[in-house]
């Protein structure tokens, strides 16, 4: 479907949904504000109920600058803010921030030169994570492997093209509105349903490699875990939802975490003497075997290691990122999402 074309500067509103974000926010802020675009901009907050500085931080900023506004957004999920910030904007270009983000500085004139060029609803570009100590930079390692999240083309370099998901996203708001906004009922992987339906509507999502972002991670790994459960159970909820568009490698986890229990389950009955030796042992127990020999294969391969810390932290960081989403995909599988959400940054 075609969209009317933009102007060569068209007005840019950036939307950001805030929730205990403290350590990150002003910095997310300051790199949109200092973004080299000439065109006008304005940054929408929504604000869920935070129980540190957020608000006040907030507050500040638009008190600072005329072109930061807030809005409230009382029920705190990521969805609902999205759909409350964009709402309250008023410009044709929609520009999604993560609080944790920090855009590079020609971020919005490259990719409203991309909308311009393509003709595209939506592009987004590569997430960079980065972090600071020990744990956070494994984390951050892991997540730019494809052997962390594996294949998706924005946490790794790749050729400009179609995409069928954009992270973060710069969209044009017509297609935005035509398709009805964000569900906010799906809690996470909303940005793969929104691009989803988007692309059903007949518009386009293009993949910029040339757009950076730097996010930053959890910083331990009980808040990845926690994270990554949340991510899998609501992967399953749209597996339920959408079935085969889903690409193949979001089952990937849970057949992972159901080898394991079944091999691990099946070697302590061998120790005790409920399964004989002469049973077909080798081949339920192939699974942990060949999951611990891929991660040892990982932390060899995965850079920016310096030592045997660095690269137990990694093993640490890739077994949890995929045990936990896995387990997480399974509970939604059979269970649906409920109220699973994210509350890795809750203070």
């Amino acid at each position: 479907m075609d969209l009317p074309p933009l102007p060569e500067q068209p007005a840019v509103s950036y939307v950001m949904p805030v929730l205990n974000e403290e350590d990150f926010l002003e910095t997310a802020v300051r790199t949109i504000l200092a973004q080299d675009y000439a065109g006008e901009k304005e940054i929408v907050l929504a604000l869920g109920p935070s129980r540190d500085r957020s608000d006040e931080i907030a507050a500040r900023l638009a008190a600072e600058d005329p072109r930061v506004s807030l809005v409230e957004n009382p029920e705190r999920d990521i969805p609902a803010g999205l759909n409350r910030a964009i709402s309250a904007s008023r410009h044709p270009v929609l520009v999604r921030v993560d609080a944790h983000s920090e855009l590079a500085p020609d971020y919005t004139r490259i990719a409203v030169a991309a909308l311009r060029r393509t003709g595209a609803a939506n592009v987004g570009g590569i997430m960079r994570a980065a972090g600071v100590g020990p744990v956070q930079r494994a984390i951050a390692r892991c997540y730019n492997s494809p052997f962390g999240l594996g294949g998706g083309a924005y946490h790794g370099d790749g050729e400009p093209g179609p995409a069928e998901s954009a992270y973060l996203g710069v969209f044009r708001r017509e297609a935005f509105d035509a398709v009805g906004g964000y569900d906010p009922a799906i809690l996470r992987g909303e940005d793969w349903e929104l691009n989803l339906r988007i692309r059903r509507a007949g518009f386009g999502i293009r993949f910029e490699p040339a757009l950076g972002v730097t996010y930053r991670p959890r910083a331990s790994l009980a808040d990845l875990s926690r994270q990554f459960f949340a991510t899998g159970t609501w992967r399953a909820v749209l597996v339920r939802k959408y079935g085969g568009a889903n690409p193949w490698r979001f089952f990937a986890p849970g057949a992972l975490v159901v080898g394991l229990a079944v091999g691990l389950a099946a070697l302590v009955l061998l120790l005790v003497g409920a399964l004989p030796w002469a049973s077909g042992w080798p081949v339920l127990l192939a699974a942990p075997a060949l999951y611990a020999l891929g991660i040892a294969y990982a932390t060899l391969r995965i850079p920016d290691q310096r030592g045997g810390r660095d690269r137990l932290l990694t093993a640490a960081a890739l077994v949890t990122m995929h045990l936990s989403w896995g387990a997480g995909f399974l509970r939604g599988i059979v269970f649906g999402g409920g109220r699973v959400v994210d509350r890795s940054r809750v203070a």
